[in-house]
């Protein structure tokens, strides 16, 4: 199942794993064209200087791939405050 990360820069948060979420789940939250591709490794939040604004990384394992969404981390940039009441909803 897909990890979702928040990322918080400004507060030197590296990302903390906010939810463990279906791939369906995941399509519903964010698109996957509107999602940066960054590879297989989880980005360093303190190597992108000048970017201070929250986002949340969505992590998609090998096993859970599919032809929209390779394996890997993908950036998306999100109010997190308005995506944790999304995640909420989902979980009802």
């Amino acid at each position: 199942m897909p990890n979702l990360y928040f990322c918080q820069p400004h507060a030197q948060n590296q990302g903390m794993l906010r939810a463990v979420i279906s791939l369906e789940d995941c399509r519903h939250l964010v698109a996957p064209d509107s999602a940066t591709y960054l590879g297989d490794q989880f980005p360093k939040v303190c190597d992108m200087p000048g970017r201070s604004a929250d986002f949340a990384v969505v992590g998609i394992s090998p096993d859970e791939a599919d032809a929209e969404w390779r394996p890997g981390y993908y950036r998306f940039e999100a109010d997190l405050t308005k995506l944790n009441a999304q995640l909420l909803t989902l979980a009802r």
